[in-house]
């Protein structure tokens, strides 16, 4: 069974770098960078406690939103979904995702009170 799961993601890994592009890989490393950021948030909350319960709560929902936000940015970034996104072009949803990201943040800020 381990080498099957070995051969797996090996040939996982080989089709990820040879056919994604180069702009999707940075989009992937930023979402993998704000989800280690809630889980860290999490298990902090766990381990600790959550005395300032907003502080805790809109850190949280902030990074949840971005996280939403980017996975919406590499859907409408990737060529093979031109079909599904006809006439929004990458500078359009790149454009979308910093309005979003500013509105959701205004939001969460305007939370921690």
């Amino acid at each position: 069974m381990p080498e099957t799961l070995r051969s797996v993601v090996a040939k996982f890994y080989d089709e990820y770098m040879h056919s994604t592009p180069k702009k999707l890989k940075v989009v992937d490393a930023y979402l993998f960078y704000v989800l280690l950021t809630g889980v860290i948030q999490f298990a902090y909350c766990c381990l600790v406690g959550t005395f300032p319960f907003n502080s805790f709560l809109s850190g949280f929902i902030s990074t949840v939103g971005t996280f939403v936000l980017g996975v919406c940015l590499r859907l409408q970034s990737n060529p093979q979904n031109k079909m599904e996104f006809t006439g929004i072009s990458p500078e359009r949803s790149f454009a979308d995702f910093i309005f979003a990201h500013i509105i959701l943040h205004l939001v969460v800020i305007n939370f921690i009170g």
